[in-house]
């Protein structure tokens, strides 16, 4: 069987697979410092500081989060094995691999050191940064809030991230905030061994969010091996870019592996980027919001437009003026077992609002984060 085929299989495998249910033990990371980095609880919530270069990043990384990382970085294997699909670990692997010449270097030279400080498997670690590349089994909701409809008088960007946890992966968000040598400093809402972003905002502001798109109506190939992985693009954003203008012109200039949806928002507007292997359509808020799931809308790229949590955010029309406490409750409303995370961004104000530790986490109290001082601050 050819590479493509196997991983078309992957592709219609993955997007189908259920959440396998266990009891889920309380959590905690290790509170501890490493230079000047730290790993800290701040109202409640896990938030590793990082600074330097990619490789002191990478061993700051490795060195706080170490056992957190054993188990994470084995998601995607013990993902196949739930699936009865083990025997296939060895193609994904060569797959991911082929991927690796695409990596932005200083990301790669971060997983490196990473990899090495607490001696993790190496291949586990490469396929855990592809595989949402190959994969399809996200399924998640955002609502844009443009400031002339927000009661902050500020935007505000929601955002719900459905994952299959397995049972633990639940337990293990966390918000790390990067300030790499010669970048911009970002907060990115993930997980430990992920280089790449699916959720974060930058100290402009900038904020985005990943969500998969399965069908395209512009004949795109579901997956490209040779272009960029995606989550390690969207970090380049935050690591380089202040504007929706820019963002979408460094996107141009990426080669893209696969179909997604990325919202985006900075302090003056919001819009989501449809995009394909072959195309970027940028879709703008209409009277002030812009939800997203992960259909694609515009007529150049949409092939249904059915989606009951599409139309469950669109509720947000009969709001004047939406607040944090509304946004939640939208973001509830669409919600799904398997959301594990759910956010607000404040691009004028640098705030992070996040529910984390149970599924639903939309049903969970937000925890506020002052994101400013964590971007500025001096360890």
């Amino acid at each position: 069987m050819t590479r493509s085929r196997i991983f078309g299989a992957f592709f219609v495998v993955l997007a189908l697979a259920p959440t396998a249910v266990r009891a889920a033990e309380p959590f905690r990371y290790p509170e501890g410092k490493c230079g000047k980095a730290e790993l800290k609880y701040a109202n409640g919530l896990p938030v590793l500081t990082l600074e330097g270069t990619p490789e002191q990043i990478g061993a700051q990384t490795g060195k706080l989060c170490k056992e957190p990382l054993k188990k994470l970085t084995g998601f995607s294997k013990d993902f196949l094995k739930a699936l009865g699909f083990g025997k296939r670990w060895p193609q994904l692997v060569e797959v991911s691999k082929s991927m690796v010449p695409q990596f932005p270097p200083d990301h790669l030279k971060e997983l490196e050191a990473m990899v090495k400080q607490p001696g993790l498997d190496r291949e586990q670690a490469i396929v855990g940064n592809t595989f949402a590349d190959i994969s399809k089994i996200a399924s998640c909701s955002a609502l844009l809030v443009e400031a002339k409809r927000s009661a902050t008088g500020g935007p505000l960007f929601g955002r719900n991230l459905d994952y299959p946890t397995l049972g633990f992966l639940q337990k293990y968000s966390l918000v790390t905030i990067y300030r790499p040598k010669g970048k911009h400093a970002f907060a990115s809402i993930g997980f430990p061994g992920l280089v790449g972003v699916l959720s974060g905002m930058n100290d402009a502001g900038l904020a985005i969010a990943a969500l998969e798109v399965r069908a395209s109506k512009d004949g795109s190939v579901k997956f490209d091996p040779k272009g960029v992985p995606y989550t390690m693009s969207y970090r380049r954003i935050l690591e380089e870019c202040t504007t929706i203008d820019q963002a979408e012109k460094l996107l141009r200039s990426i080669k893209r592996t696969t179909r997604n949806n990325l919202a985006v928002c900075d302090k003056k507007g919001v819009a989501v980027f449809e995009i394909t292997p072959d195309n970027i359509v940028v879709r703008r808020g209409e009277k002030g919001l812009c939800p997203c799931t992960n259909h694609f809308r515009t007529d150049k790229l949409a092939t249904s437009k059915d989606c009951p949590r599409y139309d469950a955010l669109c509720k947000c029309q009969d709001i004047e003026k939406v607040d944090r406490a509304a946004l939640a409750k939208l973001l509830h409303a669409a919600h799904q077992r398997t959301t594990l995370q759910t956010m607000i961004f404040e691009p004028t104000t640098l705030k992070l609002h996040l529910a984390i530790g149970k599924c639903p986490s939309s049903a969970l109290p937000m925890k506020e984060l002052e994101l400013g001082s964590y971007f500025t601050k001096a360890n």
